[in-house]
């Protein structure tokens, strides 16, 4: 690139977006890159502030900044992601569709370390809509080495995962169990069943099968089989989940030759959270604060297993850090600190 005074400028090529700002009316860019200077322009530059400009003077070996953050952007893009066009050398990744962000941390840092580069996005299991913004890149100067960006690009490849993409929710059949002798024999009324139809049917899925079961172990492990029969492809027990006698949730899903990942979550609320697989289907128990409270753990967990996503136990440790809930007087999730 060249810089030289805006007199003198009719006829050469803009490097770069040139933003105009017009207070209290509008702030944008005046000129955009690839523009050839006019006469008439000479005088809307001056007034932007501008006595130099920066022109085209292609040099072997660097790139235009809108040229680097296109190619950076391509390179961390994995599905479910659009690339918006090339603005002032930034460029914004979108959402294709619904679904949750999957993010490499260790990508974005790795990316970030280069001298130059910047990628930021929203945290790693965001659940976004189509059209939200979920990253943006740039570089800093407005020429780069081209180097830099074939090592970013080669960084991203060592990644068995794409570094960003974003996952639909697919399609499940959920059966629901709720338990205890209260709600069984119609002394109380069942409230957990509404609620957790309607976060199922939130996150795309539907309830297939709805049973009550009171407090005994062998009616529990009926009601889950009878609703794997049926074809639910995810079962969720709610109630008796904590360590009173008479609460036998989770020995009833133990004992039914379940493979246990998890009894107890480090998320608050939700900390008597199970999750727990009968061969590839999970089985969540779910305590009483997902009844009552807008957000517990089951919202964190629950959506990454409606991508496909088959949970570890240190999945659900790594919940610790950022499971606080502040449970703030109106519930702002997921635009808040909850499971970040």
């Amino acid at each position: 690139m060249e810089k030289i005074k805006v007199k003198d400028s009719v006829g050469t090529i803009l490097i770069h977006d040139m933003t105009q700002i017009i207070p209290g009316v509008s702030k944008g860019p005046r000129f955009r890159k690839g523009h050839i200077v006019r006469d008439e322009d000479i005088s809307v530059l001056l007034s932007m502030g501008k006595e130099h400009i920066y022109v085209w003077d292609q040099t072997p070996g660097l790139i235009h900044e809108n040229e680097a953050a296109e190619r950076l952007a391509q390179a961390v893009a994995g599905s479910g992601l659009v690339l918006d066009e090339p603005k002032e050398g930034k460029v914004n990744l979108t959402a294709a569709h619904d679904g949750l962000l999957y993010s490499s941390v260790d990508g974005i840092l790795a990316l970030n370390t280069l001298e130059q580069v910047i990628l930021s996005t929203l945290h790693n299991h965001y659940p976004v809509k189509k059209g939200d913004i979920v990253g943006g890149t740039r570089v800093v100067p407005l020429m780069i080495d081209e180097a830099v960006i074939k090592e970013a690009e080669g960084i991203a490849k060592t990644f068995k995962e794409p570094i960003l993409e974003v996952r639909p929710l697919k399609h499940a059949k959920v059966g629901i169990v709720t338990t205890g002798s209260e709600v069984y024999h119609g002394r109380i009324q069942d409230k957990f069943g509404p609620v957790l139809r309607a976060k199922v049917e939130n996150w795309g899925s539907e309830v297939i099968a709805h049973t009550l079961a009171n407090d005994d172990v062998s009616l529990i492990q009926s009601s889950i089989r009878e609703q794997l029969n049926q074809g639910a492809e995810m079962v969720l027990v709610s109630g008796g989940m904590s360590v009173d006698p008479d609460d036998v949730t989770p020995t009833a899903i133990k004992e039914m030759g379940a493979e246990l990942i998890t009894y107890g979550a480090p998320v608050l609320p939700g900390a008597m959270f199970l999750l727990a697989y009968i061969g590839k289907i999970p089985i969540m128990g779910l305590p009483g604060c997902v009844m009552y409270s807008k957000t517990t753990a089951f919202d964190l967990i629950a959506p990454r297993l409606m991508t496909g996503e088959r949970l570890t136990r240190l999945d659900i440790v790594k919940l610790g850090s950022g499971g606080l809930c502040l449970n703030c007087p109106v519930c702002i999730y997921p635009r808040c600190s909850f499971g970040k």
